[in-house]
Parts: C-alpha cells; sequence; structure tokens
C-alpha cells in the first residue's frame, strides 16, 4: 500500500525518524477491536496488538491507538502479524469524555486521530434536534479539524430550506451541504473534501445515515445499513466499530457507530467558537463580571428579552459550560494524583 494515499506525510515523516533509525515500519490503524488493531502498511493489511511494555507505559485510554492513528510497528510480510511499539504524535483527533472505575476523574475517549474534515451528519427526518447539533459542535470544534455540516435524507424532507436556514444561523462559516445519500443526490460536493490522502470522519447520532452515505459515495453496499422505523422516522443503529475505509483514486472514510451520549472534551474554545453569538453579548455588557442575572446594562438579558437570543440556544450554552467547568477540575485532580 502507498503511504501517502494512506495520508503520510512530512509531519508523519520527521515524528517517525527515530523509529525508522530503530528498524521500525509505518502503519495507519483501519480498525480497533477488543484491543486486537489492523493496520495498512506497505507490507499490506497487518494484525497484532501493542507491546506488553506500550501498555505498561500507557498512563491513559488516549495513550492507545486509535483509528486513523500512525503507529510504528514490527511486522512480518508472510504472516501478516504486527506488534505496535509506538504512536506518532496526531495532526488532530475527535475526542468525547469517558468514566473511568473512579468516580472522581474522567479519561479521553479518541474517537478517530489524523482526520483532515469531520462531516456532521444531521438527518432531516423527526430526530433533527438544534440543541444536540449545538453539542456536537461544540465537540467537533476541538478537533483541529475542517468541520462540515451535512443535511442527510432531504428526499424525507418537505421543508429543506426551512432546515437549512434553521441550522445557518448557529454555524456561521461553516459549510452546509443537502444531500440524499439513498438517492444519491448532492454528492458530489461531498467530494471535493475527498482528494486523494485525505481523511473524513462522519460523525452523528445512531440513523442519520452515515453508512448509507460512505455506500452512495463508494458505489457498492461496504457498510451494513437498516431501515428507519415508521414510528419514529429514526435509523437503526448498525455500525458497530470504527473503521478506516479507502476510497479508490480518492480519500479515505472513517466510520463511527452513533453516538448514543454526546459527553463533551477539551477546552472551552470550541464552546465559544459555536455560541459566538453569545460570547459578543456578553462583551458589550455594561460590566465585565456580569452574571447575566441581576446586573443593569447586561446584553444577555436584553437580547433574551427582546427575543433576538434563543432562550433555549442560551440555556443549552450554560449547560454546556457547567459540563466543561466540573469536566476541568476532574482532570486537574488526575493531574495532582498523577
Amino acid at each position: 500500500m502507498d503511504l501517502e494515499e494512506l495520508g503520510w506525510d512530512p509531519f508523519f515523516e520527521t515524528h517517525f525518524e527515530l523509529y525508522k533509525e530503530k528498524g521500525f515500519l509505518p502503519a495507519r490503524i483501519a480498525v480497533e477491536e477488543w484491543n486486537l488493531y489492523i493496520a495498512y502498511s506497505e507490507l499490506g493489511e497487518l494484525t497484532g496488538k501493542v507491546t506488553g511494555r506500550f501498555r505498561h507505559n500507557a498512563r491513559s485510554r488516549s495513550d492507545f491507538p486509535a483509528v486513523g492513528d500512525w503507529v510504528a510497528v514490527k511486522g512480518n510480510k508472510k504472516t501478516k502479524k504486527m506488534t505496535i511499539h509506538g504512536v506518532l504524535p496526531r495532526k488532530s483527533k475527535f475526542s468525547r469524555k469517558v468514566a473511568t472505575t473512579d468516580d472522581r476523574v474522567t479519561d479521553e475517549q479518541v474517537i478517530s486521530a489524523n482526520i483532515d474534515t469531520v462531516f456532521l451528519v444531521v438527518a432531516l427526518d423527526a430526530d433533527f434536534n438544534m440543541r444536540r447539533i449545538e453539542r456536537y459542535l461544540s465537540l467537533v470544534q476541538e478537533s483541529g479539524s475542517r468541520l462540515v455540516v451535512v443535511l442527510n435524507k432531504t428526499d424525507l424532507c418537505d421543508n429543506v430550506e426551512d432546515y437549512l436556514k434553521e441550522v445557518k444561523s448557529i454555524t456561521s462559516g461553516i459549510p452546509i451541504h443537502p444531500v440524499s445519500a439513498l438517492k444519491k443526490e448532492g454528492l458530489e460536493q461531498l467530494r471535493t473534501y475527498l482528494p486523494a490522502g485525505q481523511t473524513v470522519t462522519l460523525v452523528g447520532s445512531s440513523g442519520v445515515g452515515k453508512s448509507t452515505l460512505i455506500n452512495s459515495l463508494l458505489g457498492e453496499e461496504r457498510q451494513a445499513v437498516g431501515e428507519v422505523r415508521e414510528k419514529n422516522g429514526k435509523g437503526r443503529h448498525i455500525t458497530v466499530k470504527r473503521e478506516l475505509i479507502m476510497i479508490p483514486g480518492e480519500g479515505m472514510f472513517i466510520d463511527n457507530p452513533g453516538m448514543r451520549s454526546v459527553t463533551l472534551w477539551g477546552e472551552e474554545g470550541g464552546l465559544e467558537k459555536t455560541f459566538e453569538d453569545i460570547v459578543e453579548l456578553a462583551h458589550q455588557c455594561k460590566f465585565k463580571d456580569c452574571q447575566h442575572k441581576t446586573e443593569p446594562g447586561c446584553a444577555i438579558k436584553q437580547a433574551l428579552a427582546d427575543g433576538t437570543l434563543d432562550k433555549k440556544r442560551y440555556e443549552n450554552y450554560l449547560r454546556m459550560q457547567r459540563e466543561l467547568r466540573i469536566l476541568a477540575r476532574k482532570r486537574e485532580q488526575r493531574a495532582r494524583v498523577r
């Protein structure tokens, strides 16, 4: 396999020098399942695990390889086996918070790594939820990747323009593409993000049509898909593992299982990007330390009163802000424990 087609570039080449001197080979993680990994390399597809030393030295879950990671391996061309000795620094990553056995601390789950573009897939059906979209946006903003919103299932929607206008109101400057993966409509605009060597990861709730979208772009039924339930319009949860999928002559997809819980990870920067309107209003308050409660000259209170700021949007912002601040305290606790 050609490394450049897998996304290899000077960034990884530089960080691999020390491994190269010791006789290791680079490989990119394609599948991770129960601590067993499948990776693509110049030797082809390899299967194996991390070494005992690697496992001993790992300090958290995020130290282990994730789909999309470049790793240093010892590989056998005949047996197609490998051992993973190290993970190269990540150019980008999409992560969420996971609980640990100790309720007082939390850990980071890297869902996919070294991604160029994140497709946030939203279904225009009964499961459409603006507050959930805001949560996803804040999570993705922390990834370090380009963000694209894909409004799928236009074939099931009679008022696409209304939904498009609604999503545009909270996604300033972010590309939005209405498509029908099932009908293969609007897909050419998505191919512009998939030149050779580029990696796109798909995120979104269960049943929004991520696997159908991949199948349509691949031109084959590669990923299993489920029928939409008639009662609630939701698709069935089918994808059960993360996987790096190559498109012949083009880039790569990382398909992800639908996320039942969108738990935030990171700093408040992603939140501020998602809620730029609220941050700007706060700067307009009379007092710099305004709590937006009883203070005179509060721009937030005024915007809520005159309807220029949606109350539910503001409440969601406060909820997510509290969540991130609690997370920050727990991460500080964990740092002290170490």
